[in-house]
């Protein structure tokens, strides 16, 4: 289940490690501890501003992606009141963005909690934001969310092309990248979009720590006020050795990107194969792996409620996740596979990463036949 979060790198928990004795001051003060600080939390920044393709300057440092993403949407929310626009804001979201993502475009607003409106942008059965569909209503917008990756099915979204969309009809947009950091190549300023949320988890990094990259010239009004950290843009004190971690996975997972992300990929590709070689079983999402991101797939099982496969895989030593009901923390199903006419109690999704090896997807391999296979025997 690497697509909820990854194994911690061992770069990371080096850096981790090591920092902990020497970054622990106040990086905003002037003795030689605070300096230590803050020298260890800038020399990071530099590092992930080169992994990025990005100025130092652009990099907020956050709690992770739930935290950029709510600032992204808020701060978009604020300009357009200040730039002059009329209530409602209009925020285009599809329904397979991630729940923070949606939740975020619901809730964001200055003062009115009817400052907000939702526009809801159709995807196909692919779950692929349909970029003419946006064009239709772009002149409406205020805000354009996209997510890099679906998180569910693993589809790639078209990014650059609905960016450059929403440029031209003066569009503020927000690209949730917390699927796509690990392995895509991800150059900032040639994507050009306004802000761009990402975790260091999801990296193979420490949790509670992630990032909101800004596009120059942008004047990004924070969510959390109060001193003046991160250039007035994010309140709080920072964490340099968390900064740190974070850099450290970054630039171990930089190493080799194009062939990590098509190792990931040929396991990926082994998986499906495995799976739908069981009867009943099929694959869900994009089926050509160029518009697939390489590390997540997505399955159906017929006739089984997928959280009994989860049960049955977890006793092999085999985490994966669901769709389902049963799977969530709101005990609600998939919003991503259901705007996608898709089964979600029945649903399955395998994901890789940087550990993920060979000996894994043959375990798994082995183990769903047959836990399929003794719960349909068990089905009446």
């Amino acid at each position: 289940d690497w697509a909820s979060t990854a194994l911690l790198r061992p770069e990371a928990r080096d850096a981790l490690g090591e920092s902990l004795g020497t970054a622990w001051a106040d990086p905003g003060r002037v003795y030689q501890e605070a300096i230590e600080s803050r020298v260890a939390l800038e020399q990071s920044r530099e590092i992930l501003a080169d992994v990025w393709g990005c100025r130092s300057r652009s990099i907020v440092f956050t709690s992770g992606a739930t935290e950029s993403i709510f600032t992204a949407t808020n701060a978009a929310v604020q300009l357009a009141i200040e730039g002059g626009a009329t209530s409602p804001i209009r925020i285009g979201c599809a329904p397979v963005e991630h729940s923070a993502v949606r939740e975020a475009s619901k809730s964001s607003s200055i003062g009115d909690v009817e400052a907000v409106e939702l526009v809801s942008l159709p995807v196909d059965e692919f779950g692929r934001i349909d970029v003419v569909a946006v064009g239709e209503v772009i002149d409406s917008l205020h805000v354009l969310q996209v997510q890099w990756v679906n998180h569910e099915v693993g589809t790639l979204q078209p990014v650059y092309e609905l960016v450059e969309l929403a440029h031209r009809h003066g569009v503020f947009v927000h690209i949730d990248a917390a699927q796509a950091a690990a392995w895509a190549f991800l150059d900032f300023d040639a994507l050009q979009a306004d802000a761009l949320s990402l975790s260091a988890h999801k990296l193979g990094g420490p949790v509670g720590i992630g990032a909101l990259l800004v596009r120059r010239g942008v004047v990004l009004p924070g969510l959390l006020r109060g001193a003046a950290q991160e250039r007035g843009r994010r309140a709080g004190l920072e964490s340099s050795w968390l900064v740190q971690g974070m850099a450290a996975a970054a630039v171990a997972g930089a190493v080799d990107r194009e062939g990590e992300a098509s190792r990931l990929q040929a396991l990926s590709q082994q998986l499906v194969a495995a799976a739908t070689a069981v009867p009943g079983v099929h694959q869900v999402g994009a089926r050509y792996v160029e518009a697939t991101a390489p590390h997540i797939r997505c399955f159906v099982v017929d006739g089984i409620e997928a959280e009994a496969i989860v049960l049955g895989l977890d006793r092999a030593g085999i985490a994966v996740h669901s769709g389902s009901a049963c799977s969530s923390e709101l005990l609600e199903p998939s919003p991503v596979l259901a705007a996608m006419g898709i089964p979600s109690n029945n649903s399955l999704r395998l994901s890789v990463g940087w550990a993920s090896t060979q000996a894994d997807v043959d375990t798994f391999s082995a183990e769903f036949a047959n836990a399929v296979s003794t719960l349909r025997a068990l089905t009446p």
